[in-house]
């Protein structure tokens, strides 16, 4: 693999993630990443049931929700106003005292949607393992529409509800609309209109809502403006159904009592007890906001910090100007590397300290027209981990602004390589 090759920070992790968890497969690590923005999010709850794909956001979330950032990167608190939710949705689900079956969720679908023709119905009821799920192709005349819906539980108050019902940061994901609101009944909706692919190198939409009630009862609603979610022709210019008709159909009360006869798994505690004993002790991340604090004081003078976001744990970024337009710089510190020296590093420079050092200058990975990303990936004896990549515009999404980064090769490395983030905790 050539430098110019090398695998970003969230590949890596990504991989790692597939490794500890015992997949046999060889994935494409840049193919799975690449939408790990917007569909670690929508992953972590709905499973995809194998019916609505994306393995590569459920190996995302499975190290964290990498990329996900809330809007601003400082508050975790839902944004924007929304109006009250109907009636059905605000009433306390009764406990559950029948089961459902695939038909009823496929059923209830059908019955929320506009007039148009349905074909291609998929689905399954609440019981053990995969959580329950409907998907259809809706036509209401206007070109066939893949839509579906499914329904899990979190925990609530935890970080999972705020990946779910935050909006993510524009500066790394592309969407044209997003709002995120608190209902009457303490309910968080959020309501997405996005893209399916990151880059836009296919134009499909993927549009969502996805409400967590207080309870930790998670509804979530998709739809795109082709018959599938991937490898089908785009049918239409908009999904089917407007942000307020999503909101409509999420909030349906019909949804609760399904969730709440999802079966408790017994075996499921001790399962995540074994896994915690198996797995390898590794140090604890640094948060985001540390990380982005190191960051900035570690700049260069004449660099102005113009925006910043953060993950809760390792990943943080700056968007920067120095008079000559902005320039994102982004940072991943994540301790208990040292199983990857030889996958990663296997050219990499030396340092005296033992310290690897791996630097590479090439083409940006989100779509943007004449962007370049420089990087230095560091790697202590001690399995810290440091990489610093830069980048010619202020989002890796939109278009060069600028002919080279605000920072220079030999700026990264003197930043990579600083002693401050072995005093992070």
């Amino acid at each position: 693999m050539s430098e110019s090759q090398r695998p970003t920070p969230f590949e890596d992790r990504l991989t790692a993630a597939l490794r500890t968890a015992g997949d046999s497969f060889d994935a494409d690590r840049a193919a799975l990443a690449e939408g790990g923005q917007t569909r670690g999010r929508r992953a972590r709850l709905r499973r995809r049931a194998g019916v609505l794909g994306g393995a590569a956001g459920i190996a995302l979330v499975g190290v964290g929700g990498a990329l996900l950032l809330p809007g601003g990167g400082h508050s975790a608190e839902p944004q924007g106003t929304s109006a009250a939710a109907p009636p059905s949705a605000t009433a306390a689900s009764p406990a559950p005292s029948a089961s459902y079956s695939a038909d009823d969720l496929l059923q209830a679908l059908k019955k929320l949607l506009p007039e148009g023709e349905v074909s291609e119905e998929d689905a399954q009821g609440p019981g053990p393992g995969l959580p329950p799920y409907a998907h259809l192709v809706f036509d209401d005349g206007r070109g066939a529409a893949a839509v579906g819906i499914s329904l899990d539980r979190v925990e609530p108050g935890s970080q999972s509800v705020r990946e779910l019902t935050t909006c993510p940061d524009k500066t790394v994901v592309t969407y044209d609309d997003c709002t995120s609101s608190r209902l009457p009944d303490g309910s968080v909706l959020m309501v997405y209109q996005g893209y399916e692919y990151p880059d836009r190198r296919v134009d499909t939409k993927w549009w969502s809502a996805e409400l967590v009630t207080a309870r930790g009862q998670h509804v979530s609603v998709s739809e795109w403006n082709a018959p599938a979610e991937k490898d089908a022709a785009i049918t239409r210019a908009q999904p089917p159904l407007s942000p307020d008709q999503l909101k409509k159909v999420a909030t349906a009360g019909v949804w609760l009592p399904i969730v709440d006869a999802i079966p408790e798994d017994p075996k499921a505690a001790a399962r995540e007890k074994a896994k915690a004993s198996a797995a390898p002790s590794r140090a604890p991340e640094a948060s985001g906001v540390a990380i982005g604090e190191t960051l900035a004081s570690l700049l260069p003078d004449g660099v102005d910090v113009v925006s910043r976001g953060e993950e809760e744990t390792g990943y943080a970024y700056l968007v920067l100007d120095d008079g000559k337009g902005p320039s994102l710089v982004q940072i991943n510190v994540q301790p208990g590397m040292s199983d990857v020296a030889g996958e990663l590093y296997g050219s990499a420079e030396t340092r005296p300290d033992g310290t690897l050092l791996a630097t590479s200058q090439g083409p940006g990975e989100k779509g943007g027209s004449g962007v370049v990303m420089w990087t230095a990936d560091t790697l202590r004896p001690s399995g810290l981990r440091v990489v610093v990549s830069a980048f010619n515009t202020g989002a890796q999404n939109e278009d060069a602004t600028r002919d080279a980064p605000a920072l220079t090769m030999e700026q990264l490395q003197e930043i990579a390589l600083s002693e401050q983030w072995e005093r992070l905790g």
